[in-house]
């Protein structure tokens, strides 16, 4: 994944995601309020579904075009695996 663009990128959301991540735990701790909790929990779960579009959108356009122009349909049968484990 280094050779991608967007791989810095990546890195630091998900730093920042798992920050996050920690920070709801310590509101669970803590016993915040879960109307509170659930926001952010909506807010952890929308960075990772960005990031996974980045990696998605990386994968496309450097991995698949290659797969398709080497005929790879091994390569292809797994990115239709790997979206529909992404939308599911």
């Amino acid at each position: 994944m280094s050779d991608h663009p967007h791989w810095k990128q990546i890195v630091n959301r998900m730093a920042r995601i798992v920050g996050h991540a920690n920070a709801v735990k310590r509101m669970c701790e803590e016993k915040k309020e879960c109307t509170e909790i659930l926001i952010q929990i909506a807010a952890v779960r929308a960075a990772l579904n960005n990031v996974g579009k980045l990696i998605l959108e990386d994968h496309i356009n450097h991995c698949v075009i290659e797969a398709v122009e080497n005929n790879d349909k091994l390569a292809l049968d797994n990115l239709q695996d790997a979206i529909n484990k992404f939308i599911k």
